[in-house]
């Protein structure tokens, strides 16, 4: 195959680790963001041991463990009974299984934008891409670029894969805070009441070049809910989130406005097809879901692997992108299906989800075989992904 010239739109996870792999490959790769300067959105997130993965490939995986914390346990209770119903442990997959990694999402960006400038790729920021026409990248201002091939990473409100979806009822409240004593140091730790209300804590290390290690805190709050949220005085939320937690005090007492804490959406969505002839998708422009099982970086970091591998052994680019799509196919199906139906346990007004979550679910899941299913589910290894990625044929030549 020729020397591709490639434009990535989004200078995200996704868009960063395409760029990266890419550029090593030979290709001139172009990083297109809208922002003046490019940064992250969001708190903190778990790296998985098939995120982990791809990103040793990329040269980023000591970087990031340096700066994360180690996640051997996912662990919640529900109120007000104190019953635990969720309890997933890394090491039930086998004695040396990986463990995930809690990292802050501005520590992930910045070994990815340092690969990324590293590798040689070009970053032009402030261009907003607003569309894909006849092959040419259109920018909001009405210019346009032309591309071998053009690769949308620009998340689930992309414009060229058909806009922000009709989100999912619940959000969350999001905030990078000081580490606190009384949490386990390597647990994604939730309490929660009915399916309506969460509270959790995750371990996220820290920020490149700081000492200082953080938590990631979030809240369960529904979208129609928000308004009457910040009309109310946020010592009154404050009373509400320690009657369901009082642990969390330390981490509230960081919290003096409403403006501290940023209110995410999620949506659930999976485009039919992730290759066109305008460009072809990856991340969550082109599959999204609910955060409950914690897979969207992972997702976008095996996508772009899978779209370095397609390209770095086929001769011809049209086989290459469905190639593309056919490594990738069946993890996104299994974990699209998972992720809708363990969502309502989570979050949703059903007392009927919380009951069969409560008292049928968490007894199930701590008889054998479920344990292992479980951490295999979280750790993102169902359908074996890499393997499917690394099951490749010989290069063929030209």
């Amino acid at each position: 195959m020729k020397r591709l010239n490639i434009a990535i739109a989004g200078c995200g996870v996704a868009g960063l680790a395409c760029a990266t792999l890419l550029r090593r490959q030979g290709a001139n790769v172009v990083l297109f963001d809208k922002l003046e300067t490019p940064q992250p959105l969001g708190s903190g997130i778990i790296l998985q041991p098939v995120g982990l993965r791809v990103l040793d490939e990329i040269g980023a995986g000591d970087a990031i463990c340096a700066l994360g914390a180690p996640i051997k346990r996912l662990f919640g209770k529900a109120e007000p009974r104190g019953n635990v119903v969720l309890d997933v442990r890394y090491a039930a997959r086998g004695k040396n299984a990986p463990c995930g990694l809690g990292v802050h999402r501005g520590a992930l960006f910045q070994v990815l934008y340092d690969a990324a400038l590293g590798a040689g790729a070009e970053i032009e920021s402030g261009r907003d891409v607003v569309a894909v026409r006849d092959g040419r990248l259109v920018f909001a201002d009405g210019v346009s670029a032309s591309f071998d091939l053009v690769i949308d990473a620009l998340g689930m409100r992309s414009p060229l894969s058909g806009g922000a979806p009709k989100p999912l009822p619940f959000g969350a409240l999001w905030a990078s805070l000081d580490w606190a004593g009384g949490f386990d140091e390597t647990a994604l730790e939730q309490r929660y009441r009915q399916a309506r209300k969460m509270v959790g804590v995750l371990p996220i290390g820290r920020l490149k070049g700081a000492t200082q290690r953080q938590a990631a805190f979030f809240w369960s709050l529904k979208h129609t809910d928000r308004a009457a949220w910040l009309a109310t005085p946020i010592e009154v939320w404050k009373d509400e989130v320690r009657a369901l937690w009082p642990e969390t005090e330390p981490l509230l007492a960081q919290l003096g406005e409403h403006d501290d804490l940023v209110f995410a959406t999620y949506a659930h969505r999976t485009i039919g097809d992730p290759v066109s002839r305008e460009c072809m998708h990856v991340g969550d422009g082109w599959h999204c879901a609910s955060p409950q099982l914690g897979q969207g970086a992972n997702m976008a970091l095996l996508d772009a692997l899978a779209l370095a591998r397609a390209l770095d052994t086929q001769s011809n680019l049209d086989t290459a992108l469905g190639e593309y799509a056919r490594m990738r196919a069946l993890h996104i199906k299994l974990y699209q299906l998972a992720s809708w139906m363990f969502t309502p346990a989570y979050q949703s007004d059903s007392d009927t989800f919380a009951f069969v979550r409560d008292w049928i679910m968490s007894p199930l899941s701590r008889a054998p075989p479920a344990p292992a299913v479980l951490a295999a589910l979280v750790a993102g290894e169902i359908g074996a992904p890499l393997k499917t990625i690394d099951a490749r044929p010989r290069r063929r030549s030209a």
